[in-house]
């Protein structure tokens, strides 16, 4: 599948946040990327500028593309909830994010990678799609043969980040996905609204 494979701290710096995760290099140079970068003097951004980077700062956090990213907001917008909620749940529920949010992996990177080569079961059936759509109840696990993975081992050792809608037992090595999150469950800093408003237009 198609992802995104570029400089993670150049995107990062376009956004002016670490969205990729801890960077070191982004701490070094926190402003934007290209000759005029820490020009504090760049000019005012329209209001389709704004929502265009709030949707690209979206995308790249989730690691989605266009296409893919697209097709969530049409499913959360013919949802009963608020859209650009539902949305970020939509994006919180793919596999690969869970992977990620429970300790597994580093990033959603390193995730996506563990899903597609196959180290990864729900419900005790290996899945190697990342979009897989999680539903509550559903029960993550590192396959038996990878558990003894150095990556997850290390990832796993370095997570101390709790999130209530999903649980973990180190030893088993799996988790459950226990309910969507809610919007004030979800950390990341996104405005959905400016989404909501540029695919409306």
């Amino acid at each position: 599948m198609a992802r995104y494979t570029g400089p993670k701290t150049k995107i990062a710096r376009k956004f002016g946040e670490a969205i990729f995760g801890d960077d070191k290099s982004f701490e070094k140079r926190n402003y934007p990327p290209g000759q005029h970068g820490n020009n504090r003097r760049r000019g005012k951004k329209s209001e389709y500028a704004i929502q265009l980077m709030e949707k690209q700062k979206a995308k790249y956090t989730y690691g989605i593309l266009e296409r893919q990213f697209r097709n969530l907001f049409e499913k959360a917008n013919r949802s009963k909830g608020v859209t650009g909620e539902v949305l970020l749940q939509l994006c919180e529920s793919r596999l690969d994010n869970v992977v990620y949010r429970m300790g597994v992996a580093p990033s959603r990177r390193g995730a996506r990678q563990l899903v597609s080569h196959r180290h990864i079961t729900v419900n005790g059936e290996i899945v190697n799609i990342p979009s897989y759509a999680m539903k509550a109840g559903d029960v993550v696990g590192v396959r038996e043969k990878s558990k003894s993975l150095e990556v997850i081992e290390n990832s796993l050792a370095a997570n101390s980040t709790v999130y209530e809608w999903i649980t973990w037992n180190t030893e088993k090595k799996e988790g459950t996905f226990v309910a969507v999150p809610e919007r004030l469950q979800i950390p990341e800093n996104i405005k959905e609204q400016l989404i909501v408003e540029l695919y409306s237009k």
